[in-house]
Order: structure tokens, then sequence, then C-alpha cells
């Protein structure tokens, strides 16, 4: 099987590392990948939001099988444009990844699935922001109707800065605050059959404690000691399912990798969001984890033959991935820093740790920074205190001048 990824972040790292590992691939390509991804995939220059292009991309590489990694592409309609050409894509149509590229739709949707999910509104005009920051109170949660890269969130207890927020948004929906612990489960869906994968926690604030700015992500951890064993069940049968028998029957079956963000409150399980594509850093411990080899499983979603493919084998360790941030991250990172260590960690780590790249790039013989998260340093072990340690081990031995990463990853569930 000749498969293409599109993307360029630690996320199609993980990706393509275990794609990499499945014997069915025969040639992996990644467009426009990045310093990491070079070492596993042939890299190809690509504008990823144009659907033509990735098309011709990958009719030239005569794919049998092409994975869409980011959400931009998705709603930005490329799937739509590789199943067009004739080739199999693992990524959900235009018309499906709304569920991602409009919160006000994903909404509309688990209404119409009788998902449970928090109350909200979909405010356009200060005078409805008004009234619903009012109806709700702090702590106000306010989100960007559109794509903000994970970082269009506001949760806070400032009313002024709620409104604000609220009001540099257009469109935005704002509902009520969910309590207790959060959890993200993916599950691949072909549109009919739903395959859950096993469940993480993210860590979204960059500073330890949960504190400082929202982020795309500073880490993750797998599996969740604390969490119910009937969690996957019971969020297969009043989410997931749900959701993509809805998708179906307002005739945009989704095809691809649907994420729950998950809420365990009190009351219940709540879906906080949905997003159309593996998360970031989720995925890099969810793939360390999965033993059965991915390529056919993509390839029977892309297809929707699904039912075929038996349950998924995992492995019983623990993961951990550590995000190593460039200076100044979330705001405007600082790039071009050379990035040295990566081979002392893959001479003295692996094969329990690994670096998987996400803002990187070559400069003549050095690797630099490129972008605000830079790498997922990710671990598995027996346990998660054990992966942790190793992920912890192989993050000191990298240098990265101004870099910043959280400290307290998986800590709690750890026991430590």
């Amino acid at each position: 099987m000749k498969v293409l990824v599109i993307g360029g972040g630690a996320r199609e790292h993980a990706l393509c590392r275990s794609l990499s590992l499945d014997p069915d691939v025969t040639a992996l390509h990644c467009a426009p990948g990045n310093a990491g991804i070079a070492e596993v995939a042939e890299l190809h220059p690509v504008d990823q939001l144009d659907g033509e292009a990735v098309a011709r991309l990958a009719t030239d590489l005569q794919a049998d099988l092409v994975v869409v990694g980011p959400e931009a592409p998705l709603v930005a309609g490329v799937a739509d444009a590789v199943r067009a050409a004739g080739i199999p894509c693992f990524g959900p149509s235009e018309q499906a990844a709304q569920l991602e590229g409009s919160k006000a739709f994903a909404k509309d949707v688990m209404a119409g699935a009788n998902v449970p999910t928090a109350r909200s509104y979909v405010c356009t005009t200060a005078e409805e922001i008004d009234e619903a920051l009012d109806a709700f109170g702090a702590p106000y949660v306010v989100k960007d109707d559109g794509l903000a890269a994970g970082k269009g969130v506001v949760v806070t207890d400032d009313l002024a800065e709620a409104r604000a927020h609220a009001l540099a948004c257009g469109r935005v929906v704002i509902e009520e605050f969910l309590d207790g612990p959060e959890v993200s489960l993916f599950a691949i869906t072909d549109g009919v059959t739903v395959l859950p994968l096993t469940p993480a926690q993210d860590f979204k604030r960059a500073l330890d404690g949960d504190e400082g700015p929202n982020t795309g992500g500073m880490g993750a951890y797998s599996p969740l000691p604390w969490a119910d064993p009937k969690l996957v069940d019971e969020v297969m049968d009043t989410v997931l399912q749900p959701t993509v028998d809805e998708l179906r029957r307002r005739g945009t079956p989704f095809q691809g990798l649907l994420y729950a963000g998950l809420a365990m409150t009190s009351r219940g399980v709540r879906v906080i969001e949905f997003n159309a594509r593996f998360g970031d850093p989720e995925t890099q411990v969810v793939l360390a984890r999965l033993r059965t080899p991915l390529a056919s499983v993509l390839l029977n979603a892309a297809n929707g033959t699904l039912d075929n493919e038996p349950p998924l084998n995992w492995r019983e360790d623990a993961a951990v991935t550590v995000v190593v941030a460039s200076h100044n991250y979330p705001g405007t990172p600082r790039t071009g820093d050379p990035i040295e260590g990566l081979d002392e960690v893959a001479a003295q780590d692996a094969p329990h740790a690994y670096v998987l790249h996400a803002g990187t790039k070559r400069d003549g013989e050095a690797i630099v920074s490129a972008g605000g998260r830079v790498l997922s340093v990710t671990a598995t072990g027996t346990d998660l205190a054990e992966a942790r340690e190793r992920a912890y081990a192989a993050v000191g031995r990298i240098r990265l001048d101004g870099s910043q990463h959280r400290t307290d990853i998986a800590r709690k569930a750890a026991g430590e």
C-alpha cells in the first residue's frame, strides 16, 4: 500500500511513524512534512489547503490511501477533492468537517442526536453576548464559532475578558461551564460503523498546575487509571454512534476520525466539543499504545468497509507525551533556534522514548525550530510513572534556547 499523509506537525509524525512500522505499507509520503517526518517518509511541497494540488500529488504518486491530518484542509474540502480523483481518503468531507469548523453546527447536530452537552447560546451581537454571559454567570466559557487551532476558547471569571473575547470573534458560542476532569476519546468511522480508540487526557494550559493561557496542547497521557472502565461503552452509546447516525441521516456522512472532547461532570458525561481529526498531542500517546497495524484500519474507514475490521489490539503499556514549545508560545513564537540533543535521545532512550517533530525544519546540517510547539517527546512504560520518568529523561537531553515545557504532565494520574 502506498500512503500519502497530509500535514506537517507532531500528529502527522505520529501517524507516519505508525504507518512506517506497518508491513502493508510499501511506500510512505508526506506533504509538506517536517524535519523528523523526513526520516520515515518522502516529503513533497504542497499547499495543504489546495484540494486540487493534493489530489494531483496523490494521483502522481499512485497513492492507495490519503490521510488528511489537520483540521484546516478538511474544512477546506481537501478530502472531497481526493475522493473526486478516485483515491480513498481518510478524512471527512467539507460538509461533515463543519462538526469542527462551526461550533454552532456541532451544537445543532448534538441536539438532533440527543447527545449530552453544555447548554449554550449562539451570539452575533453585543446585546446577545451580554444576555448570554449574564444568563450563565462565571466561570464564563466563550468559544469562537470557527477554527482557531485549539486557541479560540476563553474560560475566565473575568466578565470584561469574556466579553472582549466574544466581541472579537464575530459569531460566538457562549455556554455553561462544565465541571470535572476532561477526556479525549477518538473513534475511527466509515460513516456507519464506529471503532473507538483508547481514551487519553491532554493538558491545554501553558503552565504547570493548569495555569497560563490556552494552547494547542502541552502534553498527554493514556490510559486513564481514574476513569470508569465502562466509559468507552457509555460514550459509544450516548455520543459517538448517535452523532455518526445523525450526520448520515442529514446526508453528510462522516468518514474519518471523530474526536469527542468530554467533561466527566457531576451530572454525567458531557461533550465539550467535537473535532474532525486526530487530536494533537493525544494522537502521540494513543498510537504509541496501538498494536493493530494502522493502514488497513484507515483504508477500511475510507472505503466504507470498517465492519470487516476486527477489534483493535492495545498494548498494556502506558504512554506519556511532553510538548517542548518555543520561546513565547502561545504568543508569537521565536523560530530559527537550533535544536540539539536529538541524537542523544535516539542513542540512549530508544525504543522506550522517542521524539516526534512538530514545528521543525532543516537548515543546512542543523534542525531548527519553525513553530510554537516544536517537539513531542513520547515515552512508554509498564505504568504511567515509568512512562513519565522516561519522557522527562528524554526531554532533559534536548537543548533549545528559550524553550518551555510543563513538568506536571500525568503527575497526578501517576500517583506522584
